[in-house]
């Protein structure tokens, strides 16, 4: 029997940023629940909602300080269990962003353990003395700089994997690791969907060895999570991982493995980038190596473990802008990219705004930045001698704050997301790309996504079917044929601008249009000719009568 959230289409919402209900210029959740309604005529299934516990936001959220509290710039808890409930009424449930690889350094647990070596909380952080002086070793801050901190209270050093402020928890306490299960269990108590699992491969960080993803005790602390907490109830978990491999995904979420349901792979999202180095040294896009990405994920997973499928998320640049054209070709290639992921194999998530086709914002100075992550990587660049217009565009290009610009909800003032001054300036195209546009026309990006997921949920071949990659080579076609109970889907998409002829059959093949982003009745499979950005779908028939 198939779990439903196989058969699921997940949104993700970054609160800050979606819908601001009390003219305070930041997101909250009554401002989700007014657009409740929205979500239900797209049609999805599951909320995934980015952290709205209290919190300093110096990580904007994910350094939290109270798992239990809502921030108050988000609402009340009540605010939150109202949420929960009509949104079930929708049939939407919400899974709760959750992050238990560190806290804020303004946790209880933290201000107690770094003023006092007894205190009982010292143990739940990971404390090391100075070597010759220094930091215990050389592991270094995914923002920058050493991970490690010196704490002159205790003459003692704590480990960051972030930000200072972002402490990492010891998973090695037992006490710990207890009082995190008891804090999930009372949420699931609460009636939400399940988890997305932060940064979830490095819970079992060894400190001492350098070793932080995948280390020795990781697993064994998932599946005891998993007995502790959400095997007791019906939901899903989603863990990320930005090192996981198909070898490496069913020890995480195998139906065997007794850990989580599936995983965040970003390969597919690390090939702009020059290899071995990071994700701003910027390359272009190699297609025939993006799709072997692709079969790889669609053809080498067990059946026993699922996959996600997934653009863009808040960490990532808007997908219309990085692989797309936002300019000239914006509703074609925003439509091509939703169809090409939509048909694959696994469960779909759309990141807010991208049903619209939401691009980057570029800045032109640094100062119009909020993001930590780029903030500090300026100082960094700047100090290895980059120039400032090196640096500009790398993070124009693949900054997170691409994808936390407002929602854009109308034409009007502030793109209909708030009465105030918003918290990030909003794109100023959203005079032309926005929901209310895009629901008033049947052509817009936002129908293409709403008939994407209805076909998942009436087609079980896109749900169950097995994966075949075509004209593997070609540098500017992607196409793949789904194949379940002697049904056959053919996808096909041009990644390009250019009208590029190609051909996908020996003999002109019957086929039934299934959807496509350019007004067409027939496609002759033999002598194809794909106009810029087009994608279409068809369901191929015998030739046999």
């Amino acid at each position: 029997m198939m779990t439903w959230w196989k058969e699921a289409v997940v949104y993700q919402i970054y609160p800050r940023s979606f819908q601001d209900s009390n003219g305070d210029g930041i997101g909250d959740i009554p401002g989700i629940i007014q657009r409740l309604d929205y979500l239900q005529t797209l049609g999805v299934d599951v909320i995934w909602l980015s952290p709205v516990y209290a919190s300093p936001n110096d990580d904007n959220g994910y350094d939290i300080s109270d798992y239990e509290a809502i921030h108050p710039e988000f609402g009340t808890m009540e605010d939150m269990e109202q949420l929960i409930d009509e949104a079930k009424e929708r049939g939407i449930r919400i899974v709760m962003d959750l992050v238990v690889n560190h806290t804020s350094d303004e946790h209880a647990w933290f201000q107690s353990a770094k003023s006092n070596i007894d205190s009982p909380y010292r143990d739940y952080y990971i404390w090391r003395d100075p070597v010759n002086g220094k930091a215990p070793n050389e592991l270094r801050s995914a923002f920058s700089g050493s991970a490690w901190k010196y704490e002159p209270q205790t003459n003692q050093y704590y480990l960051h994997l972030f930000s200072k402020k972002q402490p990492d928890l010891n998973w090695e306490n037992e006490q710990m690791r207890k009082d995190i299960y008891q804090m999930m269990n009372r949420w699931l108590d609460k009636g939400i969907g399940g988890f997305r699992m932060d940064v979830i491969d490095l819970l079992g960080k060894d400190a001492d060895n350098q070793i932080t993803g995948n280390g020795p005790r990781l697993h064994e602390f998932l599946k005891e999570m998993r007995r502790e907490t959400f095997e007791h109830y019906d939901v899903m978990t989603v863990g990320e991982s930005w090192v996981v491999t198909p070898e490496t995904a069913p020890l995480f979420a195998d139906e065997s493995s007794k850990e989580l349901n599936m995983m965040f792979q970003f390969e597919h999202l690390m090939l702009d980038e020059q290899p071995n180095t990071s994700k701003w040294q910027l390359k272009s896009l190699d297609l025939p190596e993006f799709k072997q990405v692709f079969n790889k994920w669609q053809t080498q997973l067990p059946e026993t473990t699922w996959n996600s499928l997934f653009w863009n998320n808040h960490d990532t640049p808007r997908i219309v802008s990085r692989f797309g054209d936002d300019q000239t070709f914006s509703v074609e290639s925003a439509k091509m990219l939703a169809i090409l992921l939509h048909m694959m194999k696994g469960t779909p998530y759309i990141y807010q705004g991208e049903e619209i086709g939401m691009t980057n914002y570029p800045i032109q100075q640094i100062d119009q930045a909020q993001d930590i992550e780029s903030l500090n990587l300026y100082e960094e660049k700047l100090a290895e001698g980059w120039t400032e217009a090196e640096i500009m565009e790398t993070i124009n290009a693949k900054g997170r704050d691409n994808a936390r610009t407002p929602m854009q909800w109308t034409a009007g003032q502030n793109g209909g997301f708030t009465d105030g001054e918003p918290w990030m300036t909003v794109n100023p195209n959203t005079s032309e790309i926005n929901v209310q546009a895009a629901v008033n026309d049947e052509q817009s990006v936002f129908y293409t996504y709403q008939k994407l997921i209805h076909l998942r949920k009436e087609h079980p071949i896109i749900v169950k079917g097995t994966f075949k990659l075509l004209l593997k080579d070609h540098p500017h076609i992607f196409a793949y044929e789904r194949e379940f109970e002697g049904e056959t889907w053919l996808v096909t998409a041009n990644f390009s601008p250019e009208t590029i002829r190609c051909s996908l059959a020996e003999t002109s093949t019957p086929n039934i249009p299934m959807i496509a982003n350019y007004d067409r009745s027939e496609y002759d499979l033999n002598e194809l000719t794909l106009a810029p950005y087009e994608a279409f779908v068809v369901k191929v028939e015998s030739n046999e009568n």
